[in-house]
Order: C-alpha cells, then sequence, then structure tokens
C-alpha cells in the first residue's frame, strides 16, 4: 500500500477491500510472470511431422526379415571356410603320421648300429638327426591336433548365432501378429470411398498445420501394408 492509498483510507475516502483485491490481482500478476518465464521458449520451432516413410530401409520387420537371411547365408559360409580347414589339418595330421613312423623307424635302426659300430661316427650322427626331427615331426602333430580341438569349439560356438536367429524370427512373428490383430481392430464393412470427407479446419482449431488429405490417405496405405 502506498503513502496516498493509506492517506485515503484514514480519511474514509477509500475502501480497504477494494485495496486488498488490488494487491491480490498484482501479486498473481507477478507470480505468473515467474511461472512463464521458466517454460522452454517454443517461437520458432517445427512441430513434430509424420514418421519416416514406409520404404523398405524403414519397415522393421523387413529389416529383420534380411538380417535373418544375411545372417543364416554368413554363417553358411562361415561353416564352409571351417570344413575346409579342419579337412586340411586332418589331411596333414595323417601325412605327418605317416614321416612319424618313418622317423621312428630310422632311430631304432641307427641306435642298433651305433651300438654295433661305435667307431662309425656317421651313424651316432645320423642318430641324432632323427631323433630331432622325429621330436619336431611330434610337436607338429600335436599342434595339428590341437588346431582341430579349437576348430571344434568354434563351429560349437557357431551354433549359438542359429539359436539367435531363431529368437529373432519369434520376434518377427509376435510383431506380425499384433499387426494383424491391430489391421482386424480398424476393419470396418464401409468402403473409405463411401465415408464423409474429413473436416480440414474445425471450429475451434487453432493450429492450421494439420494433416492434408494426402498425408492421411498415405498413413492408411502404410497401415494396410503392413
Amino acid at each position: 500500500m502506498t503513502q496516498e492509498e493509506l492517506d485515503a483510507l484514514m480519511g474514509g475516502d477509500l475502501d480497504l477491500d477494494s485495496v486488498e483485491d488490488e494487491e491480490v490481482a498484482q501479486n498473481d500478476e507477478v507470480e505468473l510472470e515467474k511461472d512463464t518465464s521458466n517454460e522452454p521458449e517454443m517461437e520458432g520451432k517445427v512441430p513434430p511431422k509424420w514418421g519416416p516413410p514406409a520404404t523398405n530401409e524403414n519397415k522393421v520387420v523387413h529389416q529383420l526379415d534380411d538380417v535373418t537371411k544375411e545372417s543364416e547365408e554368413k554363417a553358411s559360409e562361415i561353416f564352409d571356410i571351417i570344413e575346409n580347414i579342419s579337412n586340411d589339418l586332418m589331411d596333414k595330421e595323417t601325412e605327418l603320421g605317416n614321416i612319424v613312423e618313418i622317423l621312428e623307424s630310422n632311430v631304432t635302426l641307427f641306435t642298433t648300429l651305433s651300438e654295433k659300430f661305435p667307431d662309425v661316427s656317421t651313424f651316432q650322427t645320423q642318430l641324432e638327426k632323427n631323433e630331432n626331427a622325429l621330436a619336431e615331426a611330434e610337436s607338429v602333430v600335436e599342434m595339428l591336433q590341437n588346431s582341430g580341438d579349437s576348430i571344434m569349439n568354434v563351429m560349437d560356438i557357431m551354433q549359438y548365432q542359429d539359436i539367435h536367429r531363431q529368437k529373432i524370427e519369434r520376434v518377427i512373428n509376435v510383431m506380425r501378429t499384433l499387426s494383424h490383430y491391430m489391421n482386424s481392430l480398424f476393419e470396418s464393412q464401409v468402403e473409405d470411398t463411401a465415408r464423409v470427407s474429413s473436416a480440414k479446419h474445425i471450429e475451434g482449431d487453432e493450429n492450421d498445420e494439420l494433416a492434408s488429405t494426402e498425408d492421411i490417405e498415405a498413413l492408411l496405405e502404410q497401415f494396410g501394408q503392413a
């Protein structure tokens, strides 16, 4: 209350109730300004539009179908490559097994010769060379066997790819079931061509950026193709 209002009140020229009502109105206006000052600035922002077009790149089920198809194809290619590597390792392991037998026979022979003819250094030298070659061949055979075991483990792990594919296909089936269910809910015995055209603007609308007839028809067509 100002000094002038206080003097007028003391002189009986001012109603106290009107002064209180005016102060309440001023306080409400101040509070309203505070509240609106905290709201986000919306001026100049573009209102949300329709979603992306229903092209193959945006269709969810279509993309999931591509993922499962490509995944299965690539997994089959990987299995073929792994199988070829495994077969090559088994062939080399067989060949080295034959070499190991020959080296073992040589070691036995030169051991006998070295014992009977200890003065002949050639027998001892050949014995040592064959023993070293035998040890290296056995080491390679062991490496091939370990590699074969590792490849079998990889093939077992790749089996999970098929499980993942089945999970994705199950999700696809659920989504398709929901799509058919939603379509059945929106079905009608009345053709759209027989319906009264929808008004673009209704009395009381404040937003002029409404969907056009083309937008609505395109949206209905997308639902019909789901």
